[in-house]
């Protein structure tokens, strides 16, 4: 590249686009894929620089910062200083094994954020071999030509070259809070990045209107990639919750460390215990009753259900959603392409004469126009090429050949029109390709409409309008004849013909042109080459006809609907078509109430109190716009409702910042959609937010399974210590084995259930009040019960083995053993807490569980009866049947507790049905 060429490239705000074109060695049609890929491997990923992060040696030290940790290197250090070598090594294993475990659980963690941000990774339009082509940004090359539209993020600096009302938010850059105005013209070069209205730079979001522009830098080199403090964060794995729960856990700790001080005092100064042996006890104390796992696991908990949303399309964009999806009440969902296919196929045309059928599949440019029965031609009805002329012009989507049928770039409705005109005309995949776009209005939901101007390939110069028929037909003047005369509007006659097809559950669009024969006139159309806009159009289109395009309900949203139904959430559809329309596809879908309908207008006429009276029983709105929705959200929670609202386009971002769980859709969403909601659905299925619903609920049942388990444990053993401490008694488990038991089912049963599967009610119950605390009274109770029957159950077994004259070894060992039981049957019992747990489904467990219980068994058969590890933790064999005593005591304590939980059920199961 000459040094001219960079310095075009460099200061391209100040030269005209065909110079930095010329720089770039490309042209207008963007590069061919060949080009494209070599200058991808030349100039690297349109990426910026990742943020630093912690290197594996310092994420494994960073697991030694721990209070717990502190006090058990403290606890080795006085040990090995007592001669209590023995003891000092087990303390060491454990501080070893924790920080380990914590290091691979945070590798897993960091390893489902990153796989989450990989499917976050956005997608751009550009143009490759004069084709309309949609590729991941990252793959963005300097010299691509770039189509920007409203909602998009700017994927790299670009040198515009064409814009149509184009506005872009520059905040990020310029901090200005007023959109920039763009155009192509070049400016000074010394003008500052505020003024240089003929660029685009990266990171920025367009706000309205269209553009085309050639990537002139990416990644690092662009603007924003040279400012290191827009560099994007690490996000770390938690939320509220997991906050909450983690300072919880810290206070306890400090709770724990006071009581165990007095503890020591006591001992020392009124039970007159050895220091030694004493100081050990409280350490096991500590140990026991810390649940210093507990954050770790947590953790794992929500990896566990992020990966698992992420299987089911649904990628969790902000980690609190995951808790509020549990407690949603309500779902505002669109229609199109969420409870719908999203594969548009035009079903219908009707002319100010005829009311046509159109046949075909899908995309394909394959198909016949009939009337009567018949096929027809446009020959014989001629208003049908002038409908094919609008409906391919007045259009941004491109029709492309795939392995599995044709595929539409850009939107589906687009596409079906395009495909629409293929079959009138027969003319391929690509009809009117002859003619050159002049000037354009974009479609915006506050107009409703998209104009275009063209020149055909004999130099007329048309303009064509396609928009909501309520929206033209207010814009027109006149209709066209059978014999392509203008003639009197007759608006009666299109209202009727618009009910008629939407009560089909077809969404109807009308199409419309300026002037006499679809052609402009110098002094009808205005010069070729000036701008248009909407007063232009105002009083001077002639209708030339409607379109009905059919998007048929997916099955699986259907089943999706009975499912939130029978979970208690309502589902309501927000959608911006025609009432009729609405009301039929609510009724194929399954809404609970689909024959009241409330339109935009009628949301509009009410004040905030009438419409907060109607909207919990209506379950569909049509014709709104995203100002609708925002009220819409806000009413619903104005009843104390949790509310899940979906959306796609850049006027959906207040609703969607409002909502209680925004969801934005991966395909067809705009980046400002994306960036506003909390979830973002991959496949923009209805069925994905379901199944993010169940996911949701899953993982807030396995956080609180974890605490049901995981606190009654720790209180049962940190009791036993503590009452033998406090009446001045042998220790019934010595402090080795406390550590031991600590180590052992940390690492198994307590991690076993992150990985609970979804309960078989989960979709049955009711939602959860989003802001019902998990420590709740049931909560508190369960500890306490717990707790009681393991004390109960430690001192009774230790008492018995005493009572039988067995040595205090081994009635410390089958202390030990019946602990260890004790919290094999409590995990069993706590994977169910909806439910009874005496089901085969239930004993069968997961293979997670299995190894686990399979772990721990033979560790304890190890510590119990091979003679090297019996040395260490002080046992000794207990004989076969004082070990049948151990698991009969276990299965006694499982059934105490699953009588209690089915005497709990009992009085809660009447409220528990949706109703």
């Amino acid at each position: 590249m000459t040094p001219s060429q960079e310095r075009d490239i460099s200061e391209a705000h100040a030269r005209e686009g065909s110079q930095v074109l010329a720089a770039l060695e490309t042209v207008p049609t963007g590069l061919s894929n060949e080009d494209a890929a070599r200058r991808l491997a030349r100039y690297g990923a349109n990426r910026l620089p990742e943020a630093p992060r912690r290197g594996p040696l310092v994420r494994l030290l960073a697991q030694f910062h721990n209070v717990l940790i502190y006090v058990l290197i403290g606890a080795a250090a006085v040990t090995a200083l007592l001669g209590h070598y023995v003891d000092t090594g087990v303390i060491a294993a454990v501080v070893i094994v924790n920080a380990v475990i914590g290091f691979i659980q945070e590798g897993r963690a960091e390893q489902a954020m990153d796989a989450i941000r990989d499917m976050l990774a956005p997608h751009s339009s550009v143009l490759r071999g004069g084709r309309r082509k949609g590729i991941a940004s990252a793959e963005i090359v300097p010299g691509d030509i770039v189509l920007l539209e409203a909602g998009e993020r700017v994927p790299a600096d670009l040198r515009l070259l064409e814009t149509a009302g184009l506005r872009i938010d520059e905040a990020l850059l310029t901090g200005e809070s007023v959109p920039a105005e763009k155009e192509t013209r070049a400016v000074a070069g010394e003008a500052p990045l505020g003024d240089r209205h003929g660029m685009a730079y990266s990171g920025t979001l367009v706000t309205a209107g269209t553009g085309r522009g050639v990537a002139v830098a990416t990644g690092p080199d662009t603007q924003i990639g040279r400012i290191s403090g827009l560099l994007q964060s690490v996000e770390t794995l938690t939320t509220p919750l997991i906050r909450q729960l983690d300072s919880f856990a810290r206070w306890l700790t400090l709770l724990i460390l006071l009581v165990a001080g007095l503890l020591l005092a006591w001992g020392y100064y009124v039970v007159h215990m050895p220091f030694g042996e004493l100081f050990m006890a409280v350490v096991g104390l500590s140990v026991a009753a810390i649940p210093e796992g507990l954050p770790a696991v947590l953790t794992i908990t929500l990896a566990v259900g992020v990966q698992a949303m992420a299987r089911r399309n649904a990628i969790v964009r902000r980690l609190p959603a995951i808790e509020t999806l549990g407690s949603v009440s309500v779902i505002c969902s669109d229609k199109t392409g969420t409870l719908t296919r999203n594969e548009m196929l035009a079903a219908t045309v009707a002319t100010s004469r005829h009311l046509f059928a159109v046949t075909g599949e899908g995309y394909s440019p394959d198909g016949t126009l009939r009337l009567d029965e018949r096929d027809v031609t446009p020959g014989e009805h001629g208003m049908l090429v002038e409908i094919a002329r609008a409906a391919a012009l007045c259009n941004d989507a491109a029709l492309h050949p795939h392995d599995e049928g044709w595929r539409t770039e850009g939107d589906p409705m687009e596409g079906a029109l395009v495909a629409l005109a293929a079959k009138i005309t027969g003319d391929g995949h690509e009809p009117f390709a002859d003619h050159e776009r002049l000037a354009e209005i974009p479609f915006d939901a506050a107009h409703r409409y998209m104009a275009v101007r063209h020149r055909s390939g004999e130099g007329r110069v048309e303009t064509h309008v396609k928009g909501a028929p309520e929206q033209v037909l207010a814009m027109c003047s006149a209709q066209r004849g059978p014999d392509g005369a203008a003639e009197p509007l007759e608006r009666d006659h299109w209202t009727r013909e618009m009910d008629a097809i939407a009560a089909k559950g077809q969404r109807v669009l009308a199409l419309a042109a300026v002037g006499g024969q679809g052609q402009d006139s110098k002094s009808g159309g205005g010069p070729d080459s000036g701008p248009l806009s909407g007063d232009d159009l105002k009083g001077r289109l002639v209708m030339l006809g409607l379109v009905g395009l059919i998007d048929p309900p997916r099955p699986e949203a259907v089943a999706a609907v009975a499912e939130c139904h029978g979970a208690g959430i309502r589902v309501k559809m927000i959608t911006g078509d025609h009432a009729g329309t609405a009301a039929a596809i609510g009724r194929q879908i399954g809404l609970t109430n689909p024959n009241r309908v409330l339109t935009g207008n009628d949301l509009d006429a009410m004040d905030d109190a009438e419409l907060s009276a109607q909207v919990v029983e209506t379950d569909i709105f049509a014709r709104t716009s995203p100002e609708h929705k925002l009220r819409l959200v806000s009413a619903l929670q104005a009843h104390g409702l949790t509310v899940a609202m979906t959306g796609d386009g850049v006027n959906d971002a207040p609703a969607l910042k409002r909502a209680d769980a925004g969801i934005a859709m991966g395909r067809k969403g705009s980046e400002a959609a994306k960036e506003a909601a909390d979830l973002v659905l991959a496949d923009d299925n209805f069925a994905s937010i379901a199944a993010a619903v169940r996911e949701g609920r899953t993982v807030y049942d396995n956080i609180k399974k974890v605490l049901s388990w995981t606190l009654p444990t720790s209180g049962g053993e940190s009791l036993t210590v503590a009452l033998a401490l406090l009446l001045g008694m042998a220790l019934p488990i010595t402090a080795v084995q406390i550590l031991w038991v600590n180590l052992i089912t940390a690492v198994t049963l307590g991690l076993a259930l992150a990985f609970e599967p979804t309960e078989e009610d989960t979709m049955r119950r009711r939602p959860r009040p989003r802001h019902q605390p998990i420590l709740g009274g049931e909560l508190m109770w369960h500890i306490l019960l717990v707790s009681g029957l393991f004390l109960a159950a430690v001192f009774g077994i230790y008492f018995y083995a005493t009572d039988r004259g067995h040595a205090p070894e081994l009635a410390r060992t089958m202390a030990l053993n019946t602990l260890v039981v004790l919290e094999i049957f409590h995990l069993f019992f706590i994977r169910n807490i909806y439910g009874t747990s005496l089901t085969w489904k239930a004993v069968k467990g997961t293979p997670m569980v299995w190894a686990s219980v399979i772990v721990i068994t033979l560790a304890q058969f190890a510590i119990t009866y091979l003679p090297p590890l019996q040395a260490v933790f002080g046992t000794t064999a207990v004989p076969f049947f004082d070990g049948v005593l151990i698991v009969a005591v276990g299965a006694v304590f499982f059934a105490l507790i699953e009588i209690e939980k089915q005497l709990r059920l009992v009085f809660r199961r009447p409220e528990a049905q949706p109703g």
